[in-house]
């Protein structure tokens, strides 16, 4: 029978994880059990994926503000921290904001503009131009930025993120003092001791500022590195995927995944001898072009993957091979001709007419976008992705 559907993704349904669960069990038991349900079968090279929030609940990888307070403490004593390019975000940013302020003296708070990181826009870029601002090389305060601009919400949430931080800052009993630039240098002029919070820009902002005189900086990936009285913590990432849990407290992006990963594959291959890929998602790696918002906020897409998810697709572009290696044939005969192409392409199509416009990104971006898109954030309920036929071409 003439095979007529591709690649096939498939939300799985699973209980609500808690502290403690056996997370490699709980995905093996809703995986088997969807199979089992929905009647398809466990094939080598499906994916199983599962979202980094429901890993680092079964961890219990939960921070207090009063945590982070200690370990900010900790790093800059009595000093004023300059706390530079947050992304605006109430979800990922506000506790973390309140516990960096609870542990410094005075916070100057230097804000991107127009937009953070991620495409959070404090003032439409349009709106620079008619005031003739440069945000690469103008300076502003809290006041020009006020005189220049007004009071803008963000459309999505209708916060205004200026008023909002700040507040969150003196609501500790700290003063705070705001400005808008776009070089990690300026805030040298206002304190030598200083906390990055960009995500993707945290090295080359952090060498910038140690090579024009800094004297202490940290990074949100050097915050709970390790446990502060009994709190959760991330090696490698630190505060950096964090999300608010409570409203005294965050969910920390999840640790030491890579046996939990290897575990899962282990256990289907056990049970169904099949060999499925396994990954741990957070944030696709996608822009809404309508909201401008960049979606990764996590510092990867994902932590840990099976061998099999490493490295790049090897694609060939089927419009291409039609409209030109193969543009005098039609039907049968052209079908036949591009499945022989697929079938003794190259092992490495790097530079090859035949795969422009296929896209030259990690398998693990890929699927971990797909994944995102497919649980969502909300209330779907569907943490872990059933994926079938990704690796699969025209002719099987």
């Amino acid at each position: 029978m003439e095979r007529v559907v591709g690649t096939v993704v498939r939300g799985l349904r699973g209980p609500i994880i808690n502290n403690g669960d056996n997370i490699e069990e709980i995905v093996v038991e809703t995986v088997l059990n969807a199979a089992t349900i929905e009647g398809f079968k466990i094939e080598d090279r499906d994916i199983v994926t599962v979202t980094e929030s429901i890993v680092a609940r079964a961890q219990g990888n939960y921070a207090t503000i009063d945590n982070i307070a200690a370990d900010i403490k900790t790093k800059f004593g009595e000093e004023t921290v300059g706390v530079i390019f947050p992304i605006l975000s109430r979800n990922r940013f506000a506790n973390c904001l309140r516990g960096i302020a609870k542990g410094a003296q005075k916070v100057v708070l230097m804000l991107s503009y127009p937009s953070d990181e991620v495409g959070n826009h404090l003032v439409d870029i349009d709106e620079l131009d008619a005031k003739g601002v440069n945000p690469w090389t103008d300076v502003l305060t809290e006041a020009q930025f006020r005189e220049h601009f007004g009071y803008i919400k963000h459309p999505f949430t209708g916060v205004d993120y200026i008023e909002y931080y700040k507040s969150l800052i003196e609501a500790e009993g700290v003063a705070c003092e705001v400005i808008f630039s776009n070089n990690p240098k300026t805030i040298l002029n206002y304190t030598k001791n200083v906390l990055t919070c960009d995500i993707h820009t945290r090295f080359r902002t952090k060498r910038i500022l140690m090579s024009n005189g800094a004297e202490k900086v940290f990074g949100l990936d050097d915050v709970l590195t390790q446990s502060i009285d009994g709190s959760g913590f991330n090696e490698a990432y630190g505060l950096l995927g964090s999300n608010k849990a409570t409203e005294e407290s965050v969910k920390l992006f999840p640790n030491n995944c890579q046996p939990i990963v290897d575990g899962i594959q282990a256990k289907i291959k056990e049970i169904t001898g099949k060999t499925v890929e396994v990954m741990v998602y957070g944030d696709g790696a996608f822009k809404d072009p309508v909201g401008k918002i960049w979606e990764l906020a996590d510092p990867v897409v994902s932590p840990a993957y099976t061998a099999g998810l490493d490295g790049t697709p090897n694609e060939v572009k089927l419009k291409y091979l039609a409209d030109n290696n193969f543009s005098h044939l039609r039907g049968e005969e052209l079908k036949q001709a591009i499945s022989k192409y697929i079938q003794n392409k190259n092992e490495d199509l790097v530079g090859a007419m035949e795969a422009q416009g296929t896209t030259p990104r990690r398998l693990t971006d890929l699927i971990g976008s797909l994944s995102d898109l497919t649980s969502g954030s909300g209330d779907k309920g569907t943490p872990m992705i059933y994926i079938q036929g990704y690796f699969d071409n025209y002719t099987k």
